[in-house]
This record gives C-alpha cells, sequence and structure tokens, in this order.
C-alpha cells in the first residue's frame, strides 16, 4: 500500500521559493529603473551637445562670410582664427608639459608611497583644489603669480632670448603667456591626479605581489606592474586635463591679453591669445557682424575639442584592446 504525500506549500511551493521568486522580481525591477535612468542621463548629456553645436552653428556660420572690414586688421575669418586656435594649442600643451609629471608622481605617492595618515590629507587638498572657481585662479595669477614671475621671466628674456619661448622683448608686467600656462597646469593638475590616483588604485594587488615576489624594488613594480595597467586610464586623465586648458575662458582672460599672433613667444608683451579669452575680451562691446564672427570662432574651438577628445578615446580603446590580448 503506498501513501501520496503531498508538499506543505502546495503546488506552488514553500514559502521560502515564494520568497525567492518575490525577491527576483525587485531585483529585475530595480535594474529595469536604473537602467532606464543612466540611459536618459545620458540622452540628456547628448541632447545637450548636439543643442551647443546646433546653437553655434546657426548663429556662427554668417560669421564666416562677414565683410572684411569686421575683421579689423585681418583680412579673412581664418586669417584671424589660425593664429587664435595656434594660441590656444601652445598654451594648453604648455600647461600639460608642466602638469603632467608633477599629476602622475603625486598619484603615485598617495597610492603607492605614503602612508595612509599622510596619503588622506594630501589627497583631499589635490581635490579641494579642483573646486575651486576659475575668477579665484585668474585673480591670483593676474596679481601675485604675475608679481612673482617679473624678475623670473626677465632673467629668461635676458639670458635666454635663443630659445623661442623666451624670446621677448619683455616690459616687466608679469602678465604675459608664460603666467597663463603656469595658472593652467595649476589648474588642470587636481583633474589628471584624481583620475591617475584612482587608475593607480585598481592595480589587481596579485600583479604586484607577484612583481614583489619575484624580487623587483618598489620602482620596478610600479614600472612593470603599475604603469602598464594605468595607462590607458592616466591618458583619459590627461585629455580630461586638455580639454579643460582648450576652453579655460576667465582665468587665462584676467591673466593677460594679447593679440593674434602665430609665435613660440610665450614670455614677451606679444604673447598668442587663446580662443576664449578672445571672444571674453571682444564680445561685449562687438556688434551684430562681430559677435557672429565671434561665435563662428567658439564653434571652431568646439569642432577642434571635439575632434581631439574623439580621437584620444579611439586611442584608448585600442590601447585597452591591445592589453586584453
Amino acid at each position: 500500500m503506498s501513501v501520496l504525500i503531498e508538499p506543505t506549500g502546495g503546488p506552488t511551493g514553500g514559502p521560502a521559493e515564494v520568497a525567492t521568486t518575490t525577491a527576483q522580481r525587485n531585483r529585475g525591477l530595480g535594474d529595469k529603473v536604473f537602467a532606464g535612468l543612466a540611459r536618459g542621463a545620458g540622452l540628456v548629456i547628448l541632447v545637450a551637445l548636439a543643442g551647443v553645436f546646433v546653437f553655434l552653428l546657426i548663429k556662427g556660420v554668417p560669421g564666416l562670410s562677414v565683410a572684411q572690414v569686421n575683421y579689423g586688421s585681418f583680412s579673412s575669418f581664418w586669417a584671424l582664427v589660425w593664429p587664435l586656435l595656434w594660441g590656444t594649442i601652445l598654451i594648453a600643451i604648455l600647461a600639460l608639459i608642466l602638469s603632467v609629471p608633477f599629476s602622475v608622481a603625486i598619484a603615485l605617492f598617495i597610492t603607492h608611497y605614503a602612508p595612509r595618515a599622510l596619503a588622506v590629507p594630501v589627497a583631499y587638498v589635490i581635490d579641494l583644489l579642483a573646486a575651486v572657481p576659475s575668477v579665484v585662479y585668474g585673480l591670483w595669477g593676474g596679481t601675485t603669480l604675475a608679481l612673482t614671475l617679473r624678475p623670473v621671466i626677465q632673467w629668461l628674456t635676458d639670458h635666454v632670448s635663443w630659445f623661442p619661448l623666451f624670446k621677448g622683448p619683455y616690459a616687466g608686467t608679469g602678465q604675459v603667456g608664460a603666467t597663463a600656462v603656469l595658472v593652467l597646469a595649476v589648474m588642470i593638475l587636481p583633474i589628471i591626479t584624481a583620475i591617475s590616483r584612482e587608475v593607480f588604485a585598481q592595480t589587481p594587488r596579485l600583479h604586484e605581489e607577484a612583481a614583489i615576489g619575484l624580487g623587483a624594488t618598489r620602482w620596478e613594480v610600479v614600472r612593470l606592474a603599475v604603469l602598464p595597467h594605468a595607462r590607458s586610464g592616466v591618458i583619459a586623465g590627461i585629455m580630461l586635463g586638455l580639454g579643460r586648458a582648450l576652453g579655460e575662458t576667465l582665468a587665462v582672460t584676467m591673466v593677460y591679453s594679447s593679440s593674434p599672433l602665430v609665435t613660440l613667444n610665450v614670455a614677451g608683451n606679444s604673447s598668442p591669445q587663446t580662443i576664449a579669452s578672445y571672444i571674453a575680451n571682444n564680445f561685449a562691446e562687438a556688434n551684430t557682424d562681430r559677435r557672429a564672427v565671434l561665435i563662428a570662432a567658439g564653434l571652431v574651438l568646439f569642432a577642434f575639442t571635439f575632434v581631439v577628445n574623439f580621437a584620444a578615446r579611439w586611442w584608448i580603446g585600442h590601447a585597452e584592446k591591445r592589453l586584453a590580448r
């Protein structure tokens, strides 16, 4: 004689199984909501970027064909923009050359050399630098830093004038391109440092321990295990810093004002000017046609910055694929 024993929970399963199914359903709903919010946030960024581009295109294209008289001493729009674009690139690249070594060194010090009691406050101070407004950097650069650099720039123009960057002549104000380079270097330093610090901290601990087990010194561990793993992240931080340097307006405008020139000289009174500072200096007094010219210059800067960031992202993705192999 056989006895049929029916499960306690009935045909749908016990209470534990029901609770598990409900938790899975709630988790799936949460994942869908989060995915929708993340997708929406990404679309908002794309829409805002497209809106800025459309505005610059509509308002700036007429500036490409404004009558010659509205360009001042320049024969055409591009004769005006090329010197400005050159000045923007030169000032930004020089700022990167100064800032990147310090940024990477500080990030390595925080993550691999400094004791925790020192690393935490140093990292906190670096993060605070990123929150300082541009106008504060401009005030500091245009007053204190410019005065401090006067004898230094004077000495460079007197003794190193054979080098194109310090050719001069120098009138002694301190408000020249070299001061703007230093201000931008300080401004982008916390950005590059923060990102580099995060990617250095993400290095697999197993890789570092394996290098130590093979007898590597601390520097060899950094060179062989940390830097190769973090290379793409450091480059991403550098490109973010470059984008900040290319588009910075207020600080550069407050530090110095010069003429659009194609020159390497950043220690003399004829230092090159950036697109952003040129727009800021001329927009308030510009008439309708002149504003169209300035907006067109902004369109050129927007397009150039977009191309630079797109190329950087492509290179980073290509490098990551090579590392994965």
